[in-house]
């Protein structure tokens, strides 16, 4: 059984388009079944993978999630992070986890999409020459999340 139907993953790439629609950031959302060590560490290492730092304004956004194990994170570049308040992405986090705690994953997700967007076109505002950079669709790390 797949974690999100084709409908869930089809709403969570189209809430990423519209939240890059206003901005030059890009964000990504990485799907994992198990994050064996510390959730934070593994997207940051997945973040790299994905080339999330190779943003041209290094303002890429990666929220991970590891399912079978209640764990997530949200990953900003340098660009972003260096712009947003300190406790931002915690409140990010924290704001997606009450949708969590509810079983609502994807509208937690997206919830967070909206809020990470909101900042990015506040200190990222798109540019008529935009081009995006990244691929909106969910990433799946491991095949027993796709099935």
């Amino acid at each position: 059984m797949a974690i999100f139907s084709e409908e869930e993953q089809d709403a969570i790439a189209q809430a990423i388009e519209q939240a890059e629609k206003h901005t030059s950031g890009e964000i990504r959302i990485a799907i994992d079944s198990h994050c064996p060590g510390d959730a934070y560490e593994t997207a940051t290492r997945h973040f790299e993978e994905l080339n999330m730092h190779r943003t041209v304004q290094r303002n890429g956004v990666l929220i991970y999630l590891a399912f079978d194990d209640h764990k997530f994170a949200i990953i900003g570049d340098r660009g972003i992070d260096q712009r947003v308040p300190a406790d931002f992405w915690v409140s990010t986090k924290n704001l997606m986890q009450e949708y969590f705690v509810k079983g609502e994953f994807t509208t937690g997700i997206v919830a967070g999409i909206r809020l990470a967007g909101e900042k990015l076109s506040a200190f990222f505002p798109s540019k008529n020459d935009y081009t995006n950079e990244l691929p909106n669709e969910v990433v799946f790390l491991n095949s027993k999340t796709s099935e």
